[in-house]
C-alpha cells in the first residue's frame, strides 16, 4: 500500500532530504541519529506527555460548532489549539524539541519566528527549563507582532531583528541557520514548522501528531467513529496541518483540505500560495515547492498573516498536493478576514489570522448533512487584533 509518511532517507515522494552546507553536516547527522531513539524512549514519552497535560492543558477540546455547522450544512468540529498555553499549537513542538536538546547536551537554543507564536512557545519552554534562548525575527514581523516580541523578552529570550530580504520569516530562518553554522557545538536549532533538512519535517510532524491522536479519541466519544470525512488546516510551513492529518495520512476515507495564503490574489504578485505558484527547488535544506523566478531566485511571499508568508512549504504537504491526496485552496486576505469575523460573530471565537485561512475554505466547498468536518483553529487572534481592527467590516 502506498504511504504518505516519510521514507528512511527523509523523503516524502520526491520531496524532502537534507541539502545542507558541509559545516552543518555534523549537527544534522547528530540530530538524525538521536531523534527517533529519544522520541520513542519511555522516559521522554512520560515527561513529554506529562508536560502536555499539566503545563499545556491538553487535550485541547474538540468543539461542535453548532451555528457554523448550520451555515455550511454539515457537522463542523473545531480542534481548539488556540486554548493551549501560549495560545497556539506551537508549544507542542517546542516542548518536544527542547526536551530533546537537553538530552543531547545542548545548552543554547535558537529559533526563528514569523507570527511570533513559535518564538513565544520556544521562549516559554526555555524559561521553564532554564535554557538560553535567542529568537530571530524579521524586522517587518517585529513591528506587526509587537506584543509577541514583548512576551518573548519578558520570558528572558533575546529577540534579534533581521533586516535582510523583505524582513520576514524566510530571512529570520536564514539568520538562524547562519548562527547554527557558527555555534555547532553547544547550540540546538528549534525549527518551528515541518520545513528544513531531514529529520526536522518528520520530527515536527511527530511532535504535533498529538493533535490527530486526540481527534481520533474525541471523535469516537462524540460520533462513535474515530475518523472525519474532512480534515481542514492552514499551511505556511505546515506544522499544525501535519499534526492534524498525521494519523490519517494513509486513510483514504478522510479527505484532506489545506488552505494556503493567497495574499492579494494568486496572480497579483503579492501572494504566498506556494502549492499554486511554486516549482521544485531547494529552500532551507529541503527539496520542495518554492516560489522562484526563471533564474531560481526566491520570490518574496506576501500574506496579511505573518505565519503564512513563507516562499516554500513542508515536503509532506508538497507531496500530498503532487499526489492529489490533499485539496488545496488559496485563500486571499479578504476571504480570511471575512472568515475570521464570521467565526467570531457565530461562535464567539476570535481565531488567529493563520487559522482564518482554513475557515475561508468552508465558503468554497459543498458538504452533505451527514459530513463530519474537523477544522483546526491553530491559534487565537489576540496577536492579530490590530490587523482585525484596521480591516473591521463597516
Amino acid at each position: 500500500m502506498e504511504t504518505y509518511q516519510v521514507n528512511n532517507e527523509g523523503y516524502y515522494g520526491t520531496f524532502g532530504g537534507a541539502y545542507i552546507p558541509e559545516i552543518l553536516h555534523r549537527c544534522v547527522e547528530e540530530l538524525r541519529r538521536a531523534y527517533l531513539q529519544v522520541l520513542d524512549s519511555a522516559d521522554f514519552r512520560q515527561e513529554f506527555d506529562t508536560l502536555l497535560r499539566d503545563y499545556v492543558g491538553r487535550p485541547s477540546p474538540l468543539y461542535l460548532a453548532q451555528r457554523l455547522s448550520g451555515r455550511y450544512g454539515c457537522r463542523i468540529y473545531l480542534k481548539r489549539e488556540d486554548l493551549n498555553h501560549t495560545g497556539a499549537h506551537k508549544i507542542n513542538n517546542a516542548i518536544g524539541q527542547v526536551l530533546l536538546a537537553r538530552r543531547m547536551g545542548k545548552r543554547r537554543i535558537i529559533a526563528e519566528t514569523g507570527a511570533g507564536q513559535h518564538g513565544v512557545a520556544t521562549a516559554t519552554v526555555c524559561a521553564l527549563m532554564g535554557m538560553e534562548c535567542i529568537v530571530y525575527m524579521g524586522k517587518t514581523d517585529v513591528e506587526r507582532q509587537h506584543v509577541n516580541v514583548e512576551r518573548m523578552k519578558m520570558l528572558g529570550a533575546k529577540v534579534r531583528p533581521v533586516t535582510s530580504g523583505n524582513m520576514t520569516l524566510k530571512d529570520a530562518t536564514n539568520e538562524a541557520i547562519r548562527d547554527w553554522c557558527c555555534h555547532p557545538e553547544d547550540t540546538y536549532y528549534v525549527i518551528g514548522s515541518t520545513v528544513g533538512p531531514h529529520p526536522y519535517p518528520d520530527m515536527v510532524a511527530r511532535l504535533q501528531s498529538v493533535i490527530s491522536k486526540e481527534i481520533r479519541q474525541q471523535l469516537l466519544q462524540h460520533e462513535g467513529r474515530d475518523y472525519p470525512d474532512y480534515l481542514v488546516a492552514c499551511v505556511g510551513g505546515g506544522s499544525n496541518a501535519a499534526g492534524t492529518i498525521y494519523h490519517y495520512l494513509d486513510d483514504s476515507r478522510v479527505k484532506i483540505v489545506l488552505a494556503e495564503a493567497g495574499g492579494k490574489g494568486v496572480d497579483s504578485g503579492l501572494s504566498a500560495a506556494t502549492i499554486q505558484l511554486g516549482r521544485l527547488g531547494i529552500i532551507h535544506g529541503a527539496k520542495t515547492l518554492v516560489m522562484q523566478d526563471e533564474d531560481g531566485q526566491i520570490q518574496e511571499p506576501y500574506s496579511i498573516s505573518a505565519g503564512l508568508d513563507y516562499p516554500g512549504i513542508g515536503p509532506m504537504h508538497a507531496n500530498l498536493a503532487a499526489k492529489k491526496r490533499a485539496m488545496t485552496y488559496a485563500i486571499d486576505d479578504d476571504e480570511a478576514l471575512s472568515a475570521a469575523y464570521r467565526l467570531t460573530r457565530l461562535e464567539g471565537i476570535i481565531p488567529a489570522l493563520e487559522s482564518a485561512h482554513a475557515l475561508g475554505t468552508l465558503e468554497k466547498m459543498r458538504f452533505r448533512p451527514q459530513d463530519i468536518v474537523v477544522l483546526t483553529v491553530s491559534g487565537r487572534g489576540d496577536k492579530d487584533i490590530a490587523t482585525y481592527l484596521a480591516h473591521a467590516p463597516q
